[in-house]
């Protein structure tokens, strides 16, 4: 182990790591396995996180990119992240069971784009493209949804009546720039609507907050995320905005440049919202074996939320037992 030195120090984020989304997804392949044994079948990966995704693979879930690559009458779960109605359909006229593990806060979104699509408004989606919640929202009123990426692309955006706009909102973005982005449409479009609350979920925003919160202090900043995740690469962004000299994504300890290290002296860690806290434990583990002390935590907010499991899933659990 190395010499510590007293001038250092490293601070851990709170809240960080799962959040009630995510653990309810991740509980619901599990508590599947267990009731209708392996394979169980998951539609993208449940969660954002490569290692959360190789622990379910050992113990007999089984991903698949589409549901053509699943045989009829399997089970099958839908990812925290949401999935189309068409996704939905097909899985019916392929004689699947099907398990729904979207986050309660995505199925808020897709119920809000239900709503303007019937009032007839035009909707704005702030989001990025090609992410799995985005197709899923999207899906849910492709004829009205427009998707706005950046504040940048606002210009750009043409609507058939601006008196008839409203704006949603991809959970995991950037709490500030989305703020920027609703910002500028507001000054392009006077009469935009709002969602009944803001579709950021309070995960990422007391993530972000968390991390602003240790950010200003810290020569470096290590967010232990996948690269996949939304959530995580976004933190990484925010810490580096907050007045981190430096701010990097790590999928676990091993990952860590030993160049970063050198001549750093106040160190932040925090975690995704997909990340068990055994990873964020290497990291910290891993610094202290290089002359670190021991993590002080830094709380912002208490996360006291928990979701129930997908009906389908609780009714068998509970027929499993009697």
């Amino acid at each position: 182990m190395a010499a510590m030195t007293e001038s250092k120090r490293v601070v851990v984020a709170a809240p960080r790591g799962y959040c009630a989304g995510v653990d309810r997804a991740v509980i619901t392949v599990e508590r599947a396995l267990d009731v209708y044994g392996a394979p169980v079948y998951v539609r993208k990966q449940i969660v954002h996180n490569r290692h959360v995704v190789e622990d379910l693979e050992a113990r007999g879930a089984v991903f698949v990119d589409e549901l053509d690559e699943v045989p009829t009458g399997s089970t099958v779960v839908f990812s925290a992240h949401g999935v189309s109605p068409a996704v939905h359909a097909e899985a019916a006229e392929r004689g699947l069971k099907t398990i729904d593990a979207t986050c309660p806060l995505v199925t808020k979104v897709h119920n809000e784009a239900r709503r303007y699509a019937g009032q007839g408004l035009q909707i704005l989606l702030i989001g990025h493209a090609g992410h799995e919640e985005v197709e899923g929202t999207t899906g849910e009123a492709p004829e009205h949804i427009t998707l706005v990426e950046h504040p940048e692309d606002v210009a750009g955006v043409e609507v058939d009546d601006p008196t008839k706009v409203a704006w949603l909102s991809q959970t995991t973005l950037s709490v500030d720039e989305t703020w920027q982005t609703v910002g500028a449409l507001r000054e392009k479009f006077p009469q935009l609507i709002d969602p009944p609350s803001d579709d950021i979920c309070y995960a990422t925003q007391n993530r972000q907050s968390a991390v602003k919160q240790i950010a200003g202090t810290a020569d470096l900043v290590i967010v232990v995320g996948s690269r996949n995740s939304s959530n995580s690469v976004r933190l990484v962004e925010v810490a580096l905005e907050a007045g981190a000299k430096a701010a990097y994504r790590v999928d676990n300890a091993g990952e860590i440049d030993e160049a970063w290290l050198q001549g750093v002296d106040s160190v932040g860690v925090t975690s995704g919202a997909s990340v068990p806290d055994e990873l964020v434990q290497g990291v910290l583990d891993h610094l202290q074996e290089r002359g670190f002390p021991a993590a002080v935590e830094e709380r912002l907010t208490e996360e006291n939320l928990v979701f129930a499991l997908p009906p389908e899933l609780r009714r068998d659990l509970k027929a499993a037992k009697a």
